[in-house]
């Protein structure tokens, strides 16, 4: 019996060490995200189809719940990497930080200005409330572009924040704010209540580095092979994504908590219109964010953003392979 054991015991251990190091020790890794919205997509769907771990990441992902504050855990170090767009990176580097945006999840603005029953004009919102997520976000941005065009600047208004989508869509319904900015889904729930919809900045596809792939500016040259392996599983999670409908529309399902389909659909088509298959970072985006967000800051993009992880994917042949088992996207 004794005998027998350790046969089986020395046969278990030479079966492990055959598993690729990825199956034998998993890295942990924190990834950050600003809210439950549809261009998390990529997110979800490495996790979905085991990239991170063939990629020999455990990750764990976390609702930061705005996209200035993701970004400041980011810096703190109390995550790895955050999903957000330029707005939070320039706000942090501006105020100390250096953080670098490497990839992009959306390169067009996806928000739309929602008001509180009564505002029907953007002569209502005067005096009023409008609510962002957190200051220097996507939103926060997005409400002082839409200001612009009104006429108007953000000292004829008080911007607060409100956190996510669905709680800053529920001050607008009671009226406890005049205006917000929303994406999918929200949006379209928004729609289906009756909310108005003031202005549809998501329609006009205006440029903008609007969700992307964020990193301390040092783990590119200290940890930079755990954030290459991240960038190789979330890419063919984005590639998923676009090429399995009905399984991305079951990611959304569950991960948005939203059982009705026209919504899910449309929320679907809306990350399918938007996302770059690469991840490739549109420098228009990036001057058009420096515009409204970088004040007095500097206004050189390398201060913001760094390609080289992506180059490094091209050069390797990564993109090729993708294209080869998914179809050219």
């Amino acid at each position: 019996m004794k005998v027998s054991i350790r046969i089986a015991l020395a046969a278990l251990v030479v079966a492990v060490s055959l598993l690729p190091a990825a199956a034998q020790q998993l890295v942990p890794f924190r990834v950050g995200i600003t809210d439950a919205v549809n261009t998390v997509l990529p997110v979800w769907m490495a996790q979905e189809g085991g990239f991170y771990e063939a990629n020999g990441l455990k990750v764990e992902i976390v609702n930061m719940g705005g996209g200035t504050r993701g970004a400041k855990e980011l810096q703190a170090g109390n995550i790895d990497l955050m999903r957000v767009g330029m707005s939070s990176v320039v706000q942090a580097n501006t105020s100390g930080g250096d953080l670098r945006l490497i990839g992009s999840m959306s390169n067009v603005i996806r928000f739309v200005i929602a008001t509180a029953p009564g505002v029907k004009s953007a002569a209502d919102l005067k005096g009023g409330v409008i609510g962002v997520s957190t200051t220097g976000s996507e939103s926060d941005s997005t409400v002082t572009l839409a200001l612009e065009r009104f006429g108007m600047t953000r000292a004829d208004v008080t911007v607060k924040e409100y956190g996510g989508g669905a709680k800053r869509l529920a001050a607008v319904r009671t009226g406890e704010i005049k205006a917000t900015a929303i994406n999918e889904p929200t949006t379209s729930q928004a729609r289906e209540q009756g909310v108005n919809i003031l202005i549809d900045l998501a329609a006009e596809k205006i440029p903008w580095l609007f969700s992307g792939v964020v990193v301390r500016r040092g783990d590119l040259k200290e940890r930079r092979e755990l954030v290459v392996r991240f960038m190789r599983a979330v890419i063919e999670g984005n590639y998923l994504a676009l090429t399995d409908a009905a399984r991305a529309k079951a990611v959304l399902t569950r991960e948005l908590n939203i059982k009705n389909p026209k919504i899910i659909e449309i929320s679907y088509e809306d990350f399918r219109a938007q996302s770059p298959p690469d991840m490739n970072i549109s420098m228009t985006g990036v001057e058009n964010v420096l515009k409204i967000s970088a004040g007095t800051g500097s206004r050189n993009p390398a201060d913001y953003v760094d390609g080289s992880v992506l180059e490094e994917l091209r050069r390797s042949g990564f993109f090729a392979a993708m294209q080869k088992k998914y179809g050219k996207l």
